[in-house]
């Protein structure tokens, strides 16, 4: 039988952290701890090992972005975090998908969208819609300030690779990369694989902010962008 999915709830309203648990609960999701600040948060994921943690954004003491980037420090094992925010734009998404979020989620999710997202960014996938990344890419690095770049150097990937990287960085989803490039959907899957490795990023989220970064994909180059998915 499947282990269920561990969950560490990083959240300083009491309500919210009791609403998610119960949730997640009744859809067979653990939750293994629960935090009220950034330093409690970085010590449970430490002591009980989920496999993902919902992080507010913030918090006092320390900041869900600063609690991110303690818990993604390349330890083995380490968990995906979903970042939770108030806001769709909140500039501080930004900064943490940079340092290693998958993604992130409203805090008026519905139940069913909580529990598919939870579910999804423990299978590796990312969870941002393209159109939103893309958006919040082309406002945050327009500004440059405090956000959290990834620098990466793009000269190790193939001119093909550097391809898929672009059209991936304006949404498109795989099927659409191979209908685009005429190539099986698998060979689509196996570049992104490689993009990923080469340039050391955990998903397709970092992925684009890369392109974008990098001047691969410049701010305002909305062709192509799709609105729809959900994940990435």
């Amino acid at each position: 039988m499947t282990e269920p999915l561990r969950v560490l709830l990083a959240d300083d309203q009491t309500l919210v952290r009791t609403g998610f648990r119960l949730i997640l609960g009744a859809d067979g999701i653990d939750v293994v701890a629960e935090a009220t600040n950034g330093t409690e948060a970085v010590e449970a994921a430490r002591r009980t090992r989920p496999d993902v943690v919902l992080m507010d954004v913030r918090m006092p003491e320390m900041d869900g972005l600063e609690a991110t980037r303690r818990i993604l420090t390349g330890a083995p094992g380490e968990p995906r975090v979903i970042i939770l925010t108030t806001f769709d734009l909140d500039r501080y998404v930004y900064a943490a998908l940079s340092a290693g979020a998958s993604g992130f989620l409203l805090k008026d999710v519905t139940p069913e969208h909580l529990t598919a997202a939870v579910r999804t960014v423990r299978t590796g996938d990312a969870l941002l819609a393209p159109a939103i990344t893309r958006r919040l890419v082309e406002r945050f690095t327009r500004r440059g300030g405090d956000t959290a770049a990834l620098h990466r150097d793009l000269a190790a990937l193939t001119p093909r690779e550097l391809e898929v990287l672009g059209l991936l960085a304006r949404g498109l989803s795989n099927a659409e990369l191979a209908t685009r490039l005429h190539l099986a959907e698998a060979t689509v899957k196996t570049h992104v694989a490689r993009i990923l490795a080469k340039l050391g990023l955990r998903d397709r989220v970092q992925a684009v902010i890369v392109a974008y970064e990098t001047g691969l994909v410049s701010a305002g180059a909305h062709e192509d962008a799709h609105e729809s998915g959900e994940q990435m």
